[in-house]
């Protein structure tokens, strides 16, 4: 007779003691005995030698081998194989028609017409880009040609550097490479958009002309001149391929602070933060192709301030932006939470100048670090805050105030308190060229100041001091304003963006702020000072590596 037991027994006792066990069986008068001794093998023994056996015969088991790979740090390049499985698995359009809207009043593109033009300004990128998703979609509706096209200009200005342009022309670079393996015309142009662009629109017989938003002046301008000399049967189409939320979506108004357009923009990201279809070779070929472009001669060519230089640390294109989000994702984000505030952590993401020249889309970075920040929801939240909620409010701050750079664009109150307190004695006065040398008496000052002429960056929480300390060191508000926007814009590699903008207008003008206890010189603007620093993070560290020597 085969019996079958279904049951395990743990014996808890020493080995080679003798036992029983006792089965009653229905069909049988009396029970069936086994008798047996405990092995001198332990259970933890036994358990140590199966999993040792396993080892050295069949393998280790599924479980062993997940908890065996999540302890070993995933391969370089993970990410971007990640996002293109991603892409590959998105099926539909899923352009949402709220992220666009009409300039002009032509919406039918014209019939004959020999292509749609995307043109690239904020965002120089391919994929994960819905201005340039959009452009494709028409004209695959159309059965066109696309080409995309950047107008190059620089102005004559110290804020024009080597280091901005040659970021820009390097990711530039990246995307006609791809461009062309999609069969999409890249065309480099000389010269401002309104001048030069309904002209090559009309000489290429396009029909449609789509492009992305920008609410700073000179961009604004830039569309301002294209429709006016723009034919006016072309449909001029714009998207906000910058936000996750449509700049003109989250809110109708200037918003008083992050509290306030917090929740406008949460309750419309289930809507909005999505993945991306892909941008994909494009099926119809354009008969006249772009020019070659030499990109060494024109960077070489261009008239710019040299002496600011390209940064080491910050390679220019989409492919290096997704490497730094990859590391700040296995390596920084685990930190972000914590020790965001403290300069010399390596807790932050760095990845302001991708995003900054559109290299990278913040909607993007939203989507991978949201799926695999598991485990780390503390700093995940802090920095989907910074990312969308602050970053986002700093568009519509510029959007809806035109004196977003100016004293004048300050809330009333902070108006003044400033200009309460402007006649008040300064302990120390600069000159713009001693802050831009970093020869001051603080050296903490002069080390965030150097940091950012060499390196092109600045940590946040030291931006906010150096830009305060600049208010407590010049004549007036009007002049610290300035002098901050001159060097940020000049020297940080994400400057001349809305953040930079609102960021001394925080510090200075006490936008998105709220009034604080009265003192000389700040009024009711939030004030910040030394020893404060000291209380945050190891200043002294911080000046050991950052101050220049011969100060």
């Amino acid at each position: 007779m085969l019996i079958c037991i279904r049951r395990s027994f743990r014996v808890s006792s020493a080995p080679g003691r003798l036992f029983k066990l006792v089965f009653p069986i229905k069909e049988r008068s009396s029970p069936i005995v086994f008798t047996f001794f405990t092995s001198e093998t332990t259970m933890s023994e036994r358990k140590r030698k199966s999993t040792s056996d396993g080892a050295a015969g069949e393998g280790p088991s599924a479980k062993q081998q997940k908890v065996s790979s999540m302890k070993k740090e995933r391969a370089g390049g993970w990410l971007v194989d990640l996002v293109n499985q991603q892409r590959s698995e998105i099926k539909g359009s899923m352009f949402n028609q709220k992220r666009l809207r009409f300039i002009n009043d032509t919406k039918k593109i014209k019939q004959g017409s020999k292509g749609v033009l995307y043109w690239m300004s904020r965002e120089q990128r391919v994929q994960d880009n819905w201005a340039l998703i959009h452009a494709q979609q028409l004209a695959v509706q159309e059965e066109v040609p696309l080409h995309v096209c950047v107008c190059l200009v620089v102005s004559k200005s110290e804020l024009s550097t080597l280091r901005h342009y040659s970021f820009m022309l390097k990711g530039l670079q990246e995307v006609a490479q791809e461009c062309k393996t999609l069969n999409i015309q890249f065309h480099l142009l000389h010269g401002t958009a309104g001048e030069i662009l309904p002209g090559f629109v009309s000489d290429h017989s396009l029909g449609a002309v789509v492009t992305d938003f920008s609410p700073l002046k000179a961009p604004l301008q830039w569309l301002e001149d294209v429709k006016k000399n723009l034919p006016k049967e072309i449909p001029f189409l714009q998207v906000d391929a910058h936000n996750i939320v449509p700049c003109w979506v989250a809110s109708p108004k200037l918003e008083y602070s992050a509290r306030t357009i917090r929740g406008k923009i949460t309750n419309l990201l289930p809507e909005f933060l999505t993945d991306f279809p892909l941008v994909e070779r494009h099926p119809y070929t354009a008969t006249r192709i772009a020019k070659p472009i030499d990109w060494n001669k024109t960077l070489g060519s261009l008239q710019v301030d040299r002496s600011v230089g390209e940064t080491e640390w910050a390679k220019p294109g989409t492919k290096a932006g997704m490497a730094m989000l990859e590391s700040f994702i296995d390596v920084r984000l685990k930190l972000f939470g914590t020790q965001r505030n403290d300069p010399n952590a390596a807790a932050l993401s760095q990845l302001s100048p991708w995003i900054r020249f559109g290299h990278l889309s913040a909607q993007r970075v939203a989507l991978e670090v949201k799926r695999n920040g598991k485990g780390k929801d503390n700093s995940v939240g802090s920095f989907i805050e910074e990312l969308v909620v602050r970053r986002e409010l700093t568009d519509n701050f510029c959007y809806y105030n035109k004196k977003y750079d100016s004293v004048e664009g300050a809330y009333m109150w902070a108006q003044k308190t400033l200009k309460d307190h402007a006649n008040d004695k300064r302990p120390y006065l600069y000159t713009c060229e001693q802050l831009e040398k970093a020869q001051t008496h603080d050296k903490l000052w002069n080390a965030a100041q150097y940091q950012m002429v060499v390196d092109g960056k600045m940590h946040g929480f030291l931006r906010m001091y150096w830009a305060k300390k600049i208010l407590e060191w010049t004549s007036s508000p009007e002049e610290a304003l300035s002098i901050a926007l001159y060097l940020n814009d000049r020297y940080e590699l994400d400057g001349q963006d809305p953040n930079g903008f609102v960021g001394c207008m925080w510090s200075i003008c006490g936008i998105h702020d709220q009034g604080w206890g009265e003192r000389p010189i700040f009024g009711k603007i939030r004030y910040m000072n030394y020893k404060g620093c000291t209380r945050k993070f190891d200043v002294a560290k911080f000046e050991k590596n950052y101050c220049p020597k011969k100060l």
